[in-house]
């Protein structure tokens, strides 16, 4: 990977990235294949960027970030390709007679003297970490890499070679198409005699084109290039990346999952929308009374505010929405997540990293003595972490968590399950947000419509109430796509712990108890804030209905 590897560790060792510990440790587990500073990047003790950027401090050479690097179809003409994957450089653009090249390893002065030679005298050196430029050798030399070449893999061993050329262009037109159709998920799954690819948009999984079985591997292949840090070769086990492009002007971020099946290996993308991180709680699909209730909430001085329901119903994005509305410059904001899918301006953002001890307890116990005014933990899984939480709310801070429970008043048992004492639930709890997604109807097409007598049985309907309502139904047009929807919104359950419901947890009512007197207090449920946006010709039945299958009584 780098030339003079003693040296780069004992640099890493001075600047804190690594420690003495981590290197014995390293050295007993990682594969004969492997360099100590390689296992130490796979292991995650330490990223190729951290690397990367201590070297290019230490050389004098500046370090470029390539992530999202707009390749332009020119630069092919500065570096033969044969001479960039050869000598392990990328060409990005010229300084007036001086031609810009980055660099993999700045002590490699073989390739230092050489390079004026081969290309011209007048070079301006930087350096990046070696993954990132071979995802720019790949945008640059693309067709010509694939239909001849072929790329190694970083960790050595096999190659792409690929005489089917177009499949680069194929990908790309697959990812452009899943960005038009605003999907949140692409699925790239080999079937037995064929290759299928899905779009998941709005929640909904819908077939998006079918490929012959033998372009299979040539796709994965292209697919992991791009990633620039998965093994091309290795397919036994699974392998997580990202993949950073811009499209329309768009940075757009991918974080991508490859897992071995019985046809071969399967892919899942997952298109992360930093649209979402402007949205407000309006956006969110709040009504005006429960946005109300839940800005009070979120703006109290401390205390544990908890957002729950299943895996994808957007419990993420809330959270980004309440830390965007209480973000200001005289408090600091501190979250723990795994992973970090989104930079947040202006507040401090830790991953957890569990293969080194960086669990979300280690993470929560030093971030404390870091200050806080707010915390955001990406999830409450045990009783060490809800214990810190708790804690950490019961002494000034407000903190904002998740838990996987079907509905609000759950969340007390689920919590008394993790094994925390109901006295310190009804203590550090100030309210609780159970939410699911449903699908809006396309503003532009909907048409008035009625309910059948199941639909309104199973909403809690009677006819004489929909005299004032605005029953609405899916049409579809070309801005929906002919689909009759378009985005999703928040059908949302709120529990607030007043002084009576803080009695109820200390008596250790049961959940049905707990959620009978909550509705007696003037919480509404899933189901019934669902209707009233049916009723308002925000959505439909079928999708209230559907997303509170478990709230109907």
């Amino acid at each position: 990977m780098y030339s003079n590897e003693e040296y780069l560790l004992e640099l890493l060792n001075e600047a804190g990235l690594i420690t003495d510990r981590d290197l014995q440790q390293v050295k007993t587990t990682k594969k004969p294949t492997e360099t100590t500073l390689e296992a130490l990047i796979k292991t995650g003790v330490v990223s190729d960027e951290q690397v990367a950027q201590n070297v290019a401090v230490n050389s004098g050479m500046e370090y470029m970030d390539l992530h999202g690097f707009a390749a332009h179809p020119s630069l092919r003409g500065l570096v033969p390709m044969e001479t960039a994957l050869r000598y392990k450089i990328v060409p990005v653009g010229m300084n007036g007679t001086a031609m810009q090249i980055v660099v993999a390893d700045p002590y490699d002065f073989e390739t230092l003297d050489a390079l004026p030679h081969v290309l011209q005298p007048d070079l301006e050196f930087f350096c990046s970490t070696p993954a990132l430029i071979k995802m720019v050798q790949a945008n640059i030399y693309g067709n010509e890499i694939f239909g001849s070449a072929g790329i190694k893999d970083g960790s050595g061993g096999g190659s792409t070679n690929e005489n089917d050329a177009p499949v680069i262009k194929l990908v790309t037109n697959t990812l452009m198409e899943a960005f038009k159709q605003g999907a949140s998920d692409i699925h790239i799954e080999p079937l037995e005699k064929d290759l299928r690819v899905r779009f998941r948009v709005d929640g909904v999984l819908v077939d998006a084109e079918h490929h012959p079985k033998r372009l299979h591997s040539s796709i994965i292949a292209r697919i992991k290039i791009m990633c620039g840090s998965m093994s091309i070769d290795e397919k036994r086990i699974p392998q997580d990346g990202r993949i950073q492009m811009v499209f329309n002007g768009k940075e757009l971020d991918m974080r991508v999952s490859i897992i071995p099946t019985n046809n071969g290996e399967s892919v899942v993308m997952r298109v992360l929308d930093k649209s979402g991180l402007r949205l407000g709680l309006a956006d969110l699909g709040f009504l005006s009374d429960d946005q109300d209730t839940f800005e009070k909430l979120i703006n109290m001085p401390d205390g544990i505010v908890l957002v729950t329901g299943p895996t994808g119903s957007g419990k993420t994005t809330t959270l980004y929405a309440c830390l965007n509305a209480i973000n200001r410059p005289d408090r600091k904001i501190i979250t723990v997540e795994d992973p970090v899918e989104y930079e947040l301006a202006g507040i401090n953002q830790v991953m957890v990293k569990e293969d080194v001890g960086m669990t979300f307890a280690a993470a929560l116990r030093a971030m404390l003595r870091q200050a806080p005014n707010i915390i955001m933990l990406g999830e409450i899984r045990d009783l060490e972490t809800a214990s810190i939480a708790i804690n950490a709310s019961l002494t000034g801070h407000l903190v904002f968590s998740t838990l996987h429970t079907n509905d609000a008043p759950s969340s007390v048992a689920r919590l008394a399950d993790i094994g925390v004492k109901p006295f310190l639930i009804a203590s550090a709890v100030r309210g609780i947000l159970a939410q699911r997604l449903v699908r809006k109807l396309c503003g532009e097409c909907k048409e008035p419509t009625g309910l059948g007598d199941s639909e309104l049985r199973s909403l809690g309907l009677e006819a004489s109430q929909l005299y004032n309502a605005t029953i609405m139904g899916p049409n579809g047009c070309n801005k929906c796509r002919q689909k009759g929807y378009k985005g999703r919104m928040v059908i949302a359950e709120i529990f607030k712990v007043d002084d009576e419901v803080r009695n109820m947890i200390n008596q250790q009512l049961t959940t049905p108890q707990l959620r009978k007197r909550a509705r007696e207090l003037g919480m509404r449920t899933l189901r019934e804030d669902g209707v009233r946006k049916v009723l308002a010709g925000m959505t439909t039945a079928s999708e209230v209905i559907d997303a509170t299958m478990s709230d109907a009584d």
